[in-house]
């Protein structure tokens, strides 16, 4: 028989119908009488709203804020000392804080025409002054985006650990950074969409909507309704890609379900292109200000840093508006282990989209801090990058590891990790190439960087930050069907990880029945167990755990009907391959079904009552999280006339504890770092001083395609976590987290004989030659560029 359990490259079941194009997003729901939803937008960053103009016959299809009677602001809120609370009203009302703030909303039978009628509309406003950028809107003088906030910070932090004032007294080396990462979209393959119906029979709203979290939505309408629970049911279809653009409550969902109550028709809405990069999925935007002080070898004695973030205009819910800033400070010391820190962070609001959780969450940006900084640190002392980092990493035999913040690194050979890598990259052969040179004059760079992921987050993470969502144990469902056929109900919600398969071999490790024998159920409030989603990888440790603990205890209840039915004591019996043995005796689970089910009179007297459906709860040892880790590696040529860069090698070495498919895994990985490529060299959301977004377009907005993606070689190591079931680590978010820094690295590296240094992404042909530029300004002047 073919392994097809924990460790298999099975093939992902879902692919048949997605592939075949079979697959039912939001785009494709059709029902009778379904209306169409278009948004009229602020077309300004910041104005006080006087009022909508519209044509006579369009007043009973245009709805604005003073319609939507009873319904409340979107507040996520934040238990953090200092944490200030926006609301979000679903609609503007009064004020307008950055474009693309749904103002209006216009129904009709087709998306053209309630597109028309959103045209044919015009809003009155006094314009205000725009806070167009972070750092200018920390000023006590900035113009205020909450007119009740005595200035504009969502939250400030700050924490020291261990003597910084001495390390910065006696340390040899003192390297200083200003670092700065651009705001990004984040262009999942589906955009955001919703289907809202009224149910007079349930007497139920049932939302369908393209998100990462359906229970966590139905809370937040409930909320924002004023409706109970119960009254409200969110189905999540297949969905397109998510990266966090989808794991949180949308202000069009909440209209969208006020129209379909009060209209008492279905109503719809797909997010375009458009919408999207105006006025939707903002993400990241950094600054750093960091001093590391080493000894002469470049071990770090302390780490300063002062980090702000743009969470744009509101707090979104439930992450809050200080997920980014907030974990900075904590996660920022990365896998490494010295003795003194000191932080300062600040959640800045601006009049820009709301900062929402992407793909790496805060990660991707402080490994670009961080390990930048150990470049510079090695450049300072005359050492390989690579032996720095083997001065400073945590050792795997101190692990599980506490480190200066507090982390619990559950398991890992960090060094060993790193040496991989840069065996695998060939560094003495790309040092034989620099010294050799190009031909055609271009200059090869290599670069490394490392990184921690924390996973699946718990309650002992969660619980202090006071938001709305703190996750705990995590159930899982399981029923076999009369046919020895599985069914499997879990909380989180699959947008692309494979979980239909996944799930299936955790269930046929423990039953032995075959996945294509086991449908996976998920995304539907009314059907599975509650849960916070799918979010920071999450979701195969704390669901696949729940699905082995339910399968667990179906496990023992088959086995103890199927010991009666051998006549065999319970002990003595054995379930493999789907069936409970006895010696040379078998009978399958789908016999044992049949029994249960439809003819019962043979099950044992003292049979368990609960039957062939179970629910099971799991929660890990430790609930702090898990942390994979990876190392990445890269080769690439810059060319200094035009600015242009080549990736010519790419390596990933990569540590999720145990995988239960690689083949997932592996897609997982690679999908992740084609995005932190984008983030490294592509993708930028500017604006202008007056906070209008200057890339509306994916002519203007620049994702890599299959030609700026090159070979990703993936190596793995395997260090199985002692808190979790089987051991695994979550690795979902891990591949985007790195390319920038390691990029960036191997670029420092490429032109360094040349004075340059680049601080900020992405790193495109303008500021390369801008940098560029700059060293021979200095150079020419005696100085040097920075």
């Amino acid at each position: 028989m073919t392994k097809k359990g924990v460790g298999a490259s099975l093939p992902r079941l879902e692919d048949d119908r997605l592939m075949r194009g079979r697959g039912q997003f939001v785009g494709d729901i059709k029902l009778v009488g379904m209306m169409e939803v278009a948004f009229l937008r602020s077309p300004v960053a910041h104005a006080r709203l006087l009022g909508i103009d519209m044509p006579e016959e369009f007043r009973d299809r245009v709805f604005g804020a003073a319609d939507l009677l009873g319904v409340k602001p979107i507040r996520a809120v934040s238990g953090l000392p200092g944490f200030k609370v926006s609301e979000q009203p679903p609609l503007a009302d009064k004020k307008l804080r950055f474009v693309g703030e749904p103002v209006a909303a216009c129904v009709a039978d087709s998306r053209a025409e309630a597109e028309d009628i959103a045209a044919s509309l015009s809003l009155r406003f006094d314009e205000l002054p725009v806070n167009a950028d972070m750092l200018a809107a920390r000023r006590p003088d900035a113009p205020l985006v909450h007119d009740h906030w005595a200035d504009n910070l969502f939250l400030e932090t700050a924490a020291q650990h261990g003597d910084v004032d001495a390390a910065a007294r006696d340390a040899p080396i003192v390297v200083k950074r200003i670092l700065r990462m651009a705001r990004q979209c984040m262009a999942p393959l589906e955009g955001k969409g919703a289907v809202a119906v009224w149910e007079d029979r349930l007497d139920q709203l049932v939302l369908t909507t393209a998100t990462q979290m359906p229970h966590i939505v139905r809370n937040g309408l409930a909320e924002c309704l004023g409706l109970a629970q119960e009254r409200i049911r969110v189905v999540a279809p297949d969905v397109g890609g998510g990266f966090g653009w989808k794991g949180l409550l949308q202000a069009e969902e909440i209209v969208l379900g006020w129209l379909a109550r009060a209209l008492r028709r279905p109503m719809r809405w797909v997010e375009d292109r458009h919408e999207h990069l105006v006025g939707a999925a903002n993400a990241r935007e950094h600054h750093y200000e960091l001093t590391a002080y080493a000894d002469r070898r470049g071990k770090l004695l302390a780490l300063e840093a002062e980090a702000s973030v743009d969470a744009g205009a509101y707090s979104v819910y439930p992450f809050s508006a200080c997920l980014e800033a907030a974990q900075v400070g904590s996660i920022l010391p990365g896998p490494y282990d010295f003795p003194a820190y000191r932080y300062r962070t600040w959640s800045v609001c601006t009049n820009k989209p709301p900062i929402v959780p992407y793909r790496g969450v805060a990660r991707t940006g402080v490994c670009f801090a961080m390990e930048t900084m150990i470049d510079a640190i090695a450049q300072a002392v005359g050492r390989e990058p690579h032996e720095v980092r083997q001065e400073n990493l945590v050792q795997p035999e101190a692990m599980p590891f506490t480190n200066i913040t507090g982390k619990l690194f559950d398991s890992g050979d960090y060094p060993e990790c790193l040496r991989r890598a840069v065996a695998a990259i060939d560094l003495p052969a790309v040092r034989a190439r620099q010294r050799r040179g190009e031909p055609d004059g271009r200059r090869i760079g290599v670069g490394l960087a490392i990184f921690t992921e924390q996973g699946a987050h718990g309650t002992a993470v969660y619980h202090g930050w006071g938001i709305p969502m703190v996750p705990g144990h995590e159930q899982a469902q399981a029923r076999l069907t009369p046919d020895g056929g599985l069914e499997l109900r879990i909380g989180v919600q699959s947008h692309g990880q494979g979980m239909e398969t996944s799930m299936a071999q955790v269930a046929h490790e423990v039953l032995g029945i075959d996945p294509a024998r086991i449908k996976v159920i998920h995304g539907d409030t009314a059907l599975t167990p509650y849960s916070t989603g799918t979010w920071g990888s999450r979701s195969m440790v704390m669901a696949g755990g729940a699905v082995a603990r339910a399968t667990g205890i179906l496990a023992d209840r088959v086995k103890r009907i199927g010991a009666h039915l051998l006549q065999a004591a319970p002990e003595l019996v054995r379930l493999e391959s789907g069936a409970v043995h006895a010696g040379a005796a078998s009978v399958s689970i789908e016999e044992i079904a049949t029994v249960w089910y439809r003819r019962p009179q043979a099950l044992p007297a003292d049979v368990d009552p609960g039957g062939l459906e179970v629910t099971g709860g799991y929660k890990p040892k430790v609930d702090s999280g898990t942390f994979s880790y990876a190392t990445h590696a890269v080769v690439l040529a810059v060319d200094p006339a035009t600015g242009t860069i080549e990736i010519l090698a790419y390596v990933v070495v990569e540590d999720g504890g145990t995988i239960v498919n690689p083949l997932i895994a592996d897609g997982q990985v690679f999908g992740g770092t084609a995005q932190g490529i984008g983030t490294a060299l592509y993708e930028e959301m500017p604006f202008s001083p007056d906070g209008q977004p200057l890339a509306t377009t994916l002519g203007d907005y620049l994702l890599p395609g299959s030609t700026e993606v090159p070979h990703i070689r993936i190596e793995h190591m395997t260090t199985p976590s002692p808190f979790t079931e089987f051991g695994i680590k979550g690795l979902g978010e891990g591949g985007a987290i790195a390319p920038p820094a390691a990029i960036a690295n191997a670029i420092n590296d490429a032109l360094a004989p040349l004075g340059v240094v680049v601080t900020e992404t992405p790193i495109t042909p303008r500021r390369l030659l801008a940098a560029l530029a700059a060293a021979r300004v200095g150079q020419a002047g005696g100085g040097k560029a920075a």
